[in-house]
């Protein structure tokens, strides 16, 4: 009986010390933060290749931080500038703040300036939706990307008026894009669909 109770003792202690090891280890992998998205093949190579990943500190600020570049190669300023009619005389700056975030702000005569911006979110993704499945917004294909076509209820219609929505899929990641119809009204918001990457 006493060499049972050795054996049980040793086929515990051994079970504890192999999940003493092996748990931290799984816990350490399940908390390492998620890679930013990647962006298009062409933009990191151009952009000086793993130079570009640093986040720059030389922006126009307009908030607690500089647009990570992986982020806004998604949807860069100067497309919102050519697509929006908008300029360096009413760009206000960027506030990467978010993670996988990037707003770009505007001024607009009488409308407060929190309200005025382009938002890109390019979150990293295992499996990404190859269209937007949305209860609140019927959308439609634009070239290579979706828009937000109209309200499905009278509640989600104040947010329609405020704001256009821009999808596109990607390969391990998706770009949406939120544009104030204050900055760009829904046609020229269309024009920005062929910059997203």
């Amino acid at each position: 009986m006493s060499q049972r109770k050795i054996l049980i003792g040793l086929a515990m202690s051994g079970a504890v010390a192999f999940l003493a090891a092996y748990v931290p280890s799984q816990v350490a992998r399940a908390q390492a933060p998620k890679p930013a998205a990647a962006p298009p093949a062409g933009a990191a190579a151009g952009a000086g290749g793993a130079g570009a990943a640093a986040t720059p500190t030389n922006c126009k600020l307009h908030g607690k931080k500089c647009c990570d570049p992986a982020i806004t190669a998604h949807l860069p300023k100067d497309a919102v500038f050519k697509a929006c009619g908008e300029s360096d005389a009413t760009y206000v700056g960027e506030d990467g703040g978010s993670k996988e975030t990037c707003k770009y702000f505007f001024k607009v005569p009488d409308a407060k300036e929190d309200e005025t911006f382009v938002q890109v979110y390019a979150p990293a993704q295992k499996e990404v939706m190859q269209s937007p499945n949305d209860p609140f917004f019927s959308w439609k294909k634009v070239g290579k990307a979706y828009i937000t076509d109209k309200a499905k209820s009278p509640k989600a219609a104040p947010m329609a008026a405020a704001a256009t929505g821009l999808y596109m899929p990607g390969k391990g990641y998706s770009v949406s894009i939120n544009a104030s119809t204050k900055v760009c009204t829904k046609q020229e918001a269309a024009k920005l669909a062929p910059a997203m990457k």
